[in-house]
């Protein structure tokens, strides 16, 4: 059997202009280290650009194909559902890999692994291999087409009862407010009590529905958040005022050590807050009585060039910079620490493990988290440290040019 010549690098090529789909595709890259690859981004092309390799082409409505498909196993087309039919248009119905968006991680991951694996063994391995690889490829793409248009339907299904929920939910919280104001009769003291855990528990529902919510709309509508110059100091103040009775009843001691920021920090103070609420919430949840929280935040110098930029070990520029670009808050809790391989995934819509008990709170509270930093062009990461699993989110430093925020 003859074998094609071997090469060095899988060449990747991503026509976008989407930041967030860049960094993501990135990070993928990054995390497969076998067989190396190597990535160039640009915002459009025309025929004598695209040379050898694989294409991301993040499709734009309006636009043609500047070349004929040839081997349409080299192109992944990211397609919005709106514009599926006039792609199959514009591709004369070719018989090509789509991927409908947004598209998430896990299935990014797997289909631009599968991808490379392919296309290296095009090129290095014997044909039954490759022609077994191909067909393996496009049935897995084709399946994952399906999937995505009954995950469509069943997150449209999901944010129309999450709706529905969200206005009794919404009355029983004004009603437990009404009560605790006595404007309807005193109350003594057991009755209060009773009272504001029914509005704590009513209120921690409301944000969980409030959630379910935007994370079922926000992976299907790209939401701008309405930045503005806000104190990050008053946002963690009401995010402990919100936990704080969760903490006492768990005696655990929380202290907080947040350094001035000597830029203006432009964020939507309701987001950050709710940022913040979920992963103390999600401490509590998994700091042993007695335990403590750490919460910390600095002016930070931030690489955002590199794989995983933000993550540990990548801030290696901080000593020899003397201009934070970000501000940085750690939370680190006494809990126990975070399995490895969950390091990666624990912010992921539907990540979950058990481990005396499920640390990603069912992957909802830190997908929306997750979900609140991209929107903000900011990046949250949790860690295990010698002092317990640490869990933290940088806020880029933006520039006021006119009356808007970039």
């Amino acid at each position: 059997m003859a074998v094609a010549t071997d090469i060095a690098t899988v060449q990747i090529g991503l026509v976008s202009t989407d930041r967030a789909l860049t960094t993501l595709l990135r990070e993928i890259l990054a995390e497969l280290k076998d067989p190396p690859c190597t990535l160039t981004t640009v915002a459009e092309l025309d025929g004598s650009e695209v040379n050898e390799g694989i294409w991301l082409w993040d499709y734009q409505p309006g636009k043609s194909l500047p070349f004929n498909l040839g081997s349409a196993s080299r192109y992944l087309f990211l397609v919005d559902r709106q514009n599926l039919a006039e792609f199959r248009d514009v591709t004369a119905k070719a018989d090509v890999n789509i991927l409908l968006k947004p598209i998430t991680r896990s299935i990014l991951r797997t289909l631009v692994g599968m991808a490379v694996s392919a296309y290296w063994e095009r090129n290095t391995a014997a044909t039954s291999l490759r022609e077994d690889r191909d067909e393996l490829l496009q049935c897995l793409i084709r399946t994952s087409l399906r999937l995505q248009d009954y995950d469509y339907e069943r997150t449209a299904f999901l944010s129309r009862a999450v709706h529905d929920f969200r206005a009794p939910l919404t009355a029983v919280s004004g009603y437990c407010g009404l009560l605790l104001g006595e404007h309807l009769g005193e109350l003594n003291k057991t009755q209060k009590e009773v009272l504001e855990r029914m509005h704590r528990s009513t209120r921690r529902l409301s944000r969980m529905t409030s959630a379910m919510f935007n994370l079922s709309v926000g992976r299907h509508v790209r939401r701008c958040p309405r930045l503005a110059q806000n104190d990050i100091q008053d946002c963690l103040e009401q995010a402990l005022h919100e936990i704080t009775t969760y903490a006492e009843e768990k005696r655990i001691a929380i202290s907080t050590d947040l350094a001035p920021c000597d830029f203006p920090l432009f964020f939507e103070a309701g987001q950050i807050e709710q940022v913040l609420i979920n992963i103390l919430d999600n401490a509590c949840k998994f700091t042993p009585k007695a335990g403590s929280i750490q919460i910390s935040g600095y002016p930070y110098f931030w690489e955002r060039r590199g794989p995983g930029a933000g993550a540990p070990g990548v801030n290696r520029r901080q000593a020899e910079s003397t201009k934070p670009n970000s501000y940085r808050i750690d939370i680190r809790d006494s809990g126990g620490p975070i399995p490895a391989e969950h390091l990666q995934r624990i912010f992921e819509e539907y990540a979950s493990y058990d481990e005396n008990g499920d640390r990603s709170g069912g992957g909802l509270g830190l997908a929306i988290t997750h979900m609140i930093m991209a929107q903000h062009d900011g990046r949250v990461w949790a860690e295990n440290t010698p002092f317990g699993p640490q869990f933290s989110l940088v806020l880029p430093r933006r520039q006021v040019i006119g009356s808007k925020c970039v």
